[in-house]
């Protein structure tokens, strides 16, 4: 269960990107070469600008039913819990009940290197927000922080995870779909012009995240995994439901009641989101189902 040893061209892509966001995202220095690091930067953020637009494409058609008044739009969006892309897949019902430990791993190990961390992705999404989604922002921080103590950081609870599991994500070993969930993620969040598009990517994760987490957490219980092992997933599978309510409330409503122009682009975020984890979840069950075949081989 691993990519390919010849990389196509998507895979060449969300590596490259994938370590242009590792370094552009690491706490730097001043350089003598800064401004060769300033080329290299400009030449990375045109190709993530065409595959985001490549992408955007995709699902504006599909964007455009949520356009109406803020009442309109926030049904659009909460339904995308039962009719959006990837949802119901039956990758988790098959995780809950039958997979096995190693395979349960490279799962995990798979979701580990494309999480895009997101508590960063809110940070950077919240800059100039109005006053109403910005504190909406800061209480969906404040509870991601952990409520400022470090064992309980959400990031912290995946790090202890991965440590506790074994687990060794890495790029190199990644397939290109998670690479490209997190580089979208980054994307959205630190480009300006995709504002409204990350805030739809992030409350749709919200909206989204509990019927896959609780049966991720299932799984491992029926695995003997710890409950340590097992609170990250735990966790979101019922805190994420109070944190959906808000933000549609506290951040899409208000700022569709605004400017409901700006629901179109609040769309397309939330279904590029999607997309990119459905096209996970088939490539997950591709790969799980070849490693079973050939195991029985």
């Amino acid at each position: 269960m691993s990519p390919d040893d010849t990389p196509d061209a998507n895979t060449q892509l969300h590596r490259h990107l994938a370590r242009f966001n590792a370094e552009r995202l690491r706490l730097g220095s001043p350089s003598p070469q800064w401004q060769d690091d300033l080329a290299r930067e400009h030449a990375c953020r045109l190709l993530e600008g065409k595959y985001l637009e490549a992408l955007r494409a995709t699902v504006q058609t599909a964007a455009a039913a949520s356009a109406g008044n803020a009442s309109h739009f926030i049904g659009w969006f909460e339904s995308l819990a039962h009719t959006g892309p990837g949802q119901h897949h039956p990758l988790f019902d098959w995780l809950a009940d039958e997979a096995t430990l190693p395979q349960m791993r490279w799962f995990l190990t798979q979701e580990a290197a494309g999480e895009a961390g997101f508590e960063d992705l809110l940070a950077y999404t919240q800059v100039k927000l109005p006053p109403q989604p910005k504190l909406e922002c800061a209480r969906n921080f404040w509870d991601e922080m952990g409520h400022g103590k470090q064992s309980a950081m959400h990031g912290q609870m995946l790090e202890h995870m991965v440590r506790e599991l074994d687990l060794h994500p890495a790029i190199d070993t990644t397939v290109w779909e998670s690479l490209a969930l997190a580089n979208t993620m980054v994307g959205l969040a630190t480009t300006r012009r995709y504002g409204y598009h990350s805030i739809g990517a992030l409350g749709v994760i919200e909206l989204t995240a509990p019927g896959r987490v609780k049966q991720v957490a299932a799984s491992m219980r029926r695995l003997g995994l710890s409950g340590r092992a097992r609170s990250y997933f735990d966790l979101h599978a019922a805190l994420d439901v109070s944190h959906s309510r808000a933000w549609n409330r506290e951040v899409i409503r208000p700022l569709v009641e605004v400017d409901p122009a700006c629901g179109q682009f609040i769309a397309e975020g939330a279904l590029m989101r999607l997309v990119c984890g459905e096209r996970c979840f088939e490539r997950y069950t591709a790969e799980l189902r070849h490693a079973e075949e050939a195991t029985a081989c």
